[in-house]
């Protein structure tokens, strides 16, 4: 699913400044005391998490999480009034602190309005559009295509495929033609008429998906279905089953995920790299020539490249970019073999995370070549491409690291990271830095 990145943050800070604004204006007081701020912007923080208030999918309107909103404005109008009693503000009157609290929801409701205005006009023009196409034709089609016609949802329907021929100009062809037509015009997602294909045509579309960042939706009949991973959506009363299912589909799990990043980056960079990255460099240079910094492209989140940091660990050689170290590797130096087996040389990689390329726990991202390498030969290798990769990951904790030698070493990689993309949490995040740092102080890391 396409959307941006920043809209979340965007909402959660708009919404906490015309908060803190509002009761700055009318209720001065507030901001005398350090716990009253805290209180107001924590409970905002707990109330909205606790409720799933911010996460949006496509098809949300207006209207949609309307309840939801008048939930959030009970709640947090009692979080609100408690405050005043236990903080011994008792110089305001009920009808004041009434009127101050109208004032905030009328506020938060009407960037709410704005909001969904300027996302349905951004979409209407086009932008943040979702290139999608159905493979077969049964009754649930034209409510499927209503659902796409609309604007509002920022769907670009390409067309279905079917066995059984039409003039219709949306018509684009046989099913089997319908796999070509997926890459050549870069459909992004995909839904399946369980009714209209077979358990073997529906098996291949998802091996297809799953070895090309393609979404698939399966619309079931009684057919056997087919993933651990899979969630049920309603698409205007069409029940779709989304077969990678994650929860990091959530933005607002993105938004988590993102402020564990920035938290956890910045305080690497502030008091571990700080005084490290000096120390590093002074014995690099007493030991090799080269620069501080080894950098070399990898593919990120939807196969995007990106420059990846480490302190340089090897001599510098023609064949960094294309062959990965091993054990023994004469290019790694005496330094280097240090850096290596307690993993000091990837923590560069936190710049990487704190400009959002990276995050700190992931799957690892391997090199241009070698991903061009696995795409093909290993089933459900570019699943682990929906995600942002890591500097240390599940796969990493549980042993699978280091030098590939046999098909089994990537093939168990894969394993992993699909199922901690299945199964993310924040609590697993912290489980897999506390069991990395761990390790790397027992010294369990690369061993070469």
């Amino acid at each position: 699913m396409k959307r941006s990145n920043f809209i979340i943050p965007l909402s959660f800070v708009v919404h906490i400044l015309l908060i803190n604004i509002t009761l700055y204006a009318y209720i001065p007081d507030t901001y005398f005391n350090g716990y009253s701020i805290l209180y107001y912007n924590l409970t905002w923080l707990i109330t909205t998490y606790s409720l799933n208030f911010y996460p949006t999918a496509r098809r949300d309107g207006f209207m949609t999480n309307l309840k939801t909103f008048v939930v959030l404005f009970v709640i947090y109008g009692l979080v609100y009034f408690t405050s005043f009693v236990f903080l011994g503000m008792h110089s305001y009157t009920p009808v004041y602190l009434s009127l101050v609290y109208m004032q905030i929801c009328f506020l938060l409701t009407l960037f709410r309005v704005l909001f969904y205005w300027s996302k349905k006009l951004y979409r209407a023009k086009g932008f943040n559009s979702t290139r999608v196409v159905v493979i077969g034709k049964d009754k649930n089609l034209q409510k499927l295509k209503h659902i796409f016609d609309n604007p509002e949802y920022g769907y670009r329907y390409m067309g279905y495929f079917d066995n059984v021929k039409s003039d219709h100009p949306t018509c684009l062809g046989d099913i089997e033609s319908s796999f070509n037509y997926i890459f050549e015009n870069n459909v992004e997602e995909v839904y399946c008429m369980a009714s209209k294909l077979s358990k073997a045509e529906i098996q291949y579309v998802m091996k297809i998906a799953d070895n090309s960042l393609k979404r698939i939706k399966i619309i079931p009949d009684n057919k056997e279905l087919f993933s651990k991973a899979m969630s049920l959506e309603l698409y205007g009363g069409v029940p779709i089953l989304n077969l990678r299912a994650s929860p990091l589909d959530l933005d607002y799990s993105n938004l988590i995920k993102r402020i564990f990043d920035i938290l956890v980056s910045s305080f690497a960079i502030v008091f571990v790299l700080s005084w490290l990255t000096p120390i590093v460099y002074i014995f690099m240079k007493i030991e090799s020539k080269g620069p501080l910094f080894f950098k070399q492209q990898r593919h990120g989140v939807n196969r995007d490249v990106f420059w990846c940091y480490k302190f340089r660990s090897m001599t510098k050689s023609t064949t960094s970019d294309t062959q990965m170290a091993t054990k023994g590797d004469v290019r790694v130096t005496k330094l280097g073999k240090i850096l290596r087996k307690t993993s000091i040389d990837e923590l560069p990689q936190f710049f990487n995370v704190l400009m959002g390329d990276m995050s700190v726990v992931g799957p690892r991202p391997h090199m241009v070549i070698h991903t061009q390498e696995y795409e093909g030969s290993v089933d459900k290798y570019l699943v682990r491409h929906f995600l942002k990769p890591g500097i240390t990951g599940l796969a990493q904790i549980q042993g699978c690291r280091g030098e590939i030698v046999d098909r089994s070493d990537i093939v168990n990689r894969v394993r992993y990271d699909i199922f901690y993309m299945e199964k993310w949490s924040l609590a697993l995040d912290a489980k897999i830095v506390f069991l990395t740092i761990y390790n790397a102080i027992k010294g369990e890391a690369r061993a070469y």
